[in-house]
C-alpha cells in the first residue's frame, strides 16, 4: 500500500466526490471505458464529421459534452497548494483482459485494486490510453496520457491520469503492446500474463486534483480528478506502436469555467 500525503480539497470539490452519483451512462463507461456506439445518426469518432466538436449535437444523451462547465480535459496552467486530507493506493496484479473497443486500447482489471480518497474506497475498474495526452500542463501536451479508471460501490467515479513522454520504454506498455487485440470488441483474456497497476504511477505521486467529467461521450460530469505531476517515460517506438492501432484518440481541451485546480506539493 502506498500513502500519498493529503490535499485539503476545497468544500465544492470535497461535495462533487461524494454528492455526484454516476448516471446509467457513466457507470456503462466506467465498464467499458467509452459510451456504447450511438444506434441511429453519425458514430463519435476524434476526427471528420463525427469529431469531439459535434459530440454534443449527436445524440441527445451527449448534450453535456457541449453544454457542460465541468468538462474535461483541461489544460493545467494554474493551482492553488493547500493542507490536505489522504489518498491511499492499494493496488495488485491482475491478469491481463485486453480489449480494442474502436476509440482505445483498454485493460479491464479484476476490481482488487483501488484507491481510498476522503474516506471512500474506489474499485479500479479498467485503465486506458490517449495519444497525444488528453491533459496538458502548461499548454505542454505529452505523446500518450494513461486513465486509471477507479468506480465507487454507489458508481462514483474518481480517475488517475498520468502523462507519458518520450524516453525509454516502458516495460508495462511493451507488454500490452505484445498482447493486442486483432478485432475490434473482442476482449482477450492473458491468464499467464499477470500486470500491477502501481508501475502505471511515477514513483514521485504528486499530482494536480480537480472536477471534471468523462473525456468521451456522453461526457458526464461528477468526475474527481488526480493528475499526477511527474511523466512516466515510453519510447517513441511504443508510442508509433499504439498510435498505428488507434491512430490519434484525444479530446481537445476544454474551458475551465470557475473551477480550481489544487495542488499536492
Amino acid at each position: 500500500m502506498k500513502k500519498l500525503s493529503s490535499l485539503v480539497v476545497s468544500a465544492s470539490l470535497i461535495c462533487a466526490l461524494h454528492s455526484h452519483a454516476a448516471d446509467t451512462h457513466q457507470l456503462a463507461a466506467a465498464q467499458a471505458g467509452h459510451a456504447p456506439a450511438v444506434t441511429h445518426g453519425l458514430h463519435w469518432g476524434y476526427t471528420g464529421a463525427g469529431g469531439p466538436e459535434t459530440w454534443g449535437d449527436l445524440d441527445k444523451s451527449y448534450a453535456i459534452c457541449k453544454t457542460g462547465k465541468s468538462q474535461s480535459p483541461i489544460d493545467i496552467t494554474a493551482s492553488a497548494q493547500t493542507v490536505v486530507e489522504s489518498m491511499t493506493l492499494n493496488y495488485r496484479a491482475t491478469p491481463v483482459k485486453i480489449v480494442n473497443n474502436g476509440h482505445t486500447i483498454q485493460v479491464n482489471t479484476n476490481a482488487e485494486s483501488s484507491i481510498t480518497v476522503h474516506g471512500k474506497k474506489y474499485k479500479l475498474v479498467q485503465f486506458h490510453f490517449h495519444s497525444p495526452s488528453e491533459h496538458m500542463i502548461r499548454g505542454k501536451p505529452y505523446a500518450l496520457e494513461v486513465h486509471l479508471v477507479h468506480k465507487s460501490d454507489e458508481g462514483q467515479l474518481a480517475v488517475v491520469g498520468v502523462l507519458m513522454q518520450p524516453g525509454t520504454p516502458h516495460p508495462l506498455l511493451k507488454t500490452l503492446v505484445e498482447q493486442f487485440p486483432a478485432e475490434v470488441n473482442q476482449e482477450k483474456v492473458v491468464q499467464s500474463v499477470r500486470l500491477h497497476p502501481k508501475n502505471l504511477l511515477p514513483r514521485v505521486t504528486q499530482y494536480y486534483h480537480y472536477n471534471g467529467s468523462l473525456t468521451s461521450p456522453p461526457c458526464s460530469e461528477g468526475v474527481a480528478w488526480f493528475v499526477m505531476k511527474t511523466p512516466l517515460e515510453v519510447s517513441a517506438a511504443q508510442v508509433a506502436q499504439f498510435t498505428a492501432v488507434m491512430h490519434q484518440n484525444a479530446r481537445p481541451v476544454q474551458p475551465m469555467h470557475d473551477r480550481v485546480v489544487l495542488e499536492k506539493p
